[in-house]
Formats: C-alpha cells, structure tokens, sequence
C-alpha cells in the first residue's frame, strides 16, 4: 500500500469508471464552494475527455515521512542525513521536530494528510482547514500548489537536487540519479510532488492524494 498522486484525476477516470469519476467530481465541486466560504477562487477545469491525467505517480507513505523530515531540518539548519541511513532513535528525535513544526501550520508540505486531500492551483499563505460539514476528503487540509512547490525548492539542495536542473524533469523515472543513492526515498518523493505542482500549475487542476 502506498500514496497515489494525481493531476487531472476526472480525466483518468472519466473514460475507465465514469461512476467514480462522478463522484470525484461532487467531491471536487464542494472543495472549490468551501474554498470560496475562505475567499479562494478556484474551480476545477472539466474533464478534457482525454482519457488521460496531466500527472500520475506514488510511492510508500513512509518516502512523504521521509521527505517532510528532510524539509524541517533543512529549516532548521541542521545537517540532512539520509533517512536510510540514520540511526533509529535519532530518526524518532527527528520526527518529534517534524511534529512540532506541522503545529505551527504554516507548511504546505507538512500540513497535509498522508493519504487524502488536495493542493489547488491559487496562492495563499498557509495552509486551508476546512470545516467538517464541507465533507471533503484528508480532513479538511487543503495545500496551495504554489506555496508546496516553493517548499519542495528550497529542500532540494538538501537531499542533493538542483531545483533548477530538476524543473524539466517530469518524473524519477526522468531524473538522472544513481541506483544506491541514499536519498533515493526523499528525491523519488520529491520529484513525484513537484511533477504533480508544475502539472496542477500548468493545467489549472487540483493535486489529489488518494
């Protein structure tokens, strides 16, 4: 089991299970009415009929651990070690900073569920929470595209990835990295989501975890 991410999921679904992508699309059209209520203008684009989503990829939820806590030490200013290789109960020191800095919520990376929800493509400074009577999925934490591409950015250089050379990768399966790299948890997160953010950006789509 693992996390999937999509960009343009009424698109994947819409000629495969048109009674799945109904109901992604209700859900889809609640999250744009809450995110009015909170004063963001969005709206997800109809299903292009294409058959196909702008951006699809995924990976253990433990990578997204692993990546979140690349991101708060690198904010930090501590030295990133790869999650692979760092001792047990020192990993756990390290989360208990994760946590205590997704209480802050103020981060679009951290302030997410791990296996639900959406980024949208419109700016806002943190992160959204959504009453409950919006009903929609990953509790109510809806993320800003923008503001979790900038996040994974400013990481990069810490798990050993040029934010520049990378904006034209779509994909790991594009990146240029050796088989027993020891971030390879961390970027192959990493190049998932910030795929997910140049394709929610360029299509107008929402970023969806499922």
């Amino acid at each position: 089991m693992g996390l999937s991410i999509t960009v343009g999921l009424l698109d994947d679904l819409d000629r495969h299970d048109p009674e799945v992508a109904a109901h992604h699309a209700r859900e889809l059209a609640v999250l744009a009415e809450a995110l009015q209520v909170k004063g963001i203008d969005w709206r997800e684009p109809a299903a292009s009929g294409s058959g196909h989503a702008a951006h699809s990829g995924g990976f253990p939820y433990g990578y997204l651990h692993h990546l979140r806590r690349a991101y708060v030490l690198h904010r930090h200013g501590a030295a990133v070690t790869p999650a692979a290789t760092t001792d047990p109960e020192q990993y756990d020191c390290d989360r208990g900073e994760v946590e205590e800095e997704t209480l802050m919520f103020s981060s679009h990376l951290l302030c997410h569920s791990d296996c639900a929800g959406y980024y949208v493509p419109a700016d806002f400074e943190d992160p959204v929470f959504l009453p409950e009577d919006a009903a929609v999925a990953g509790g109510g934490m809806v993320g800003s595209t923008g503001r979790l591409l900038a996040e994974l950015r400013r990481t990069a250089p810490a798990i050993g990835i040029c934010p520049d050379a990378a904006a034209a990768v779509d994909g790991p399966a594009d990146a240029d990295a050796p088989a027993d790299d020891p971030y390879e948890a961390e970027k192959f997160a990493w190049y998932v989501l910030h795929g997910a953010c140049r394709a929610s950006l360029a299509t107008g789509r929402a970023i969806v975890f499922h």
